[in-house]
């Protein structure tokens, strides 16, 4: 069989270059905090029922993110107290991430409509309408508001938690249990023959979507041993070597995706129907179309801003 030649491949930076200084050492100084909470240069992002806040035409073609003041937050009926920091940019001004529940948004002067528009940012990211760095920092506090509406209770003894280090940390208020946030393993591979890649298509996905394949790491088990297990147990392709290329969180609700490469040792595919709806072996002239929306039967492929893109165009570039 012929396989592939990894020095070939592209190993790129997946995501903007950090330009947020996140500050981690200040979370737990109040004074810091409550000086950065008064001080009128600081900005929120805001999350409804984890949407995001947008300045935005109607058609989406000019998108940005949504800054507000503390008195506009306020107004809103968050504590600030119950924001949370997701560092200094470049200017040294604070940045937080706000969240309003449904309940709260219900409530809020004018309402859902005052706030409009909201957002999916799954959705956004798919567009790519944002700028990289805003993606991300808008990536961050979601990810971080998303922990947050899951982690109200312990999960010892069942009290409710308080927020402590500007959002960064939880404390049981009955036995003083502390909860961080997390970020999930898994895995997004791109198998390859050495001539073509491996695209699925899930019933999740758009017409004619097709991606890289993913899984999450389980307890005990390493990057490359989840490889080689999900990818059998999805395609029924057996994996030799598996080569890491790039890292990307990805905030849905808060993933740490591993980019691996990987050689198939065999290409007959028996797909696990619950998992895939169609895979299909494509040659690099394919995908390319595909990235380009030129593929004769209107394939596609993710877009730039997701790691799946990165290891889908390091195969298409790849010389023969």
């Amino acid at each position: 069989m012929d396989t592939p030649d990894r020095q070939h491949f592209h190993q790129p930076h997946i995501g903007p270059e950090q330009t947020l200084n996140r500050m981690a050492e200040k979370r737990a100084d109040k004074v810091w905090m409550e000086e950065r909470l008064a001080d009128k240069s600081s900005r929120f992002l805001l999350f409804a029922d984890l949407s995001l806040a947008v300045v935005s035409d109607p058609d989406r073609s000019n998108t940005k993110l949504r800054w507000l003041t503390a008195d506009q937050i306020e107004l809103l009926g968050v504590n600030l107290n119950e924001t949370y920091l997701l560092g200094c940019n470049t200017d040294g001004h604070a940045i937080f991430a706000a969240v309003l529940s449904e309940a709260q948004l219900s409530t809020a002067p004018g309402g859902k409509d005052a706030l409009k528009p909201l957002v999916d940012l799954r959705s956004l990211a798919m567009q790519g309408e944002l700028p990289d760095t805003e993606l991300s920092l808008a990536g961050m506090g979601r990810a971080l508001a998303a922990w947050h509406m899951m982690s109200k209770c312990c999960g010892r003894c069942g009290g409710y938690t308080r927020v402590r280090d500007a959002g960064w940390r939880r404390q049981c208020r009955s036995c003083g249990q502390e909860f961080y946030p997390r970020s999930d393993p898994a895995v997004i591979v791109l198998i390859t023959d050495g001539t073509r890649c491996l695209l699925g298509h899930h019933k999740r996905y758009t017409h004619k979507f097709y991606s890289t394949l993913a899984g999450f790491v389980e307890p005990g088990e390493d990057f490359e041993g989840c490889v080689r297990r999900e990818m059998r147990e999805e395609t029924g392709i057996t994996i030799g070597e598996v080569t890491y290329m790039a890292s990307q969180p990805w905030p849905f609700p808060h993933l740490m995706m591993v980019g691996c490469w990987a050689e198939a040792l065999t290409t007959e595919l028996t797909l696990e129907e619950e998992e895939l709806h169609d895979a299909r072996w494509f040659t690099r002239d394919e995908v390319k179309l595909m990235m380009e929306e030129k593929h004769p039967e209107g394939f596609t492929v993710p877009g730039p801003h997701s790691i799946a893109y990165a290891l889908i165009k390091s195969f298409a570039d790849q010389s023969t």
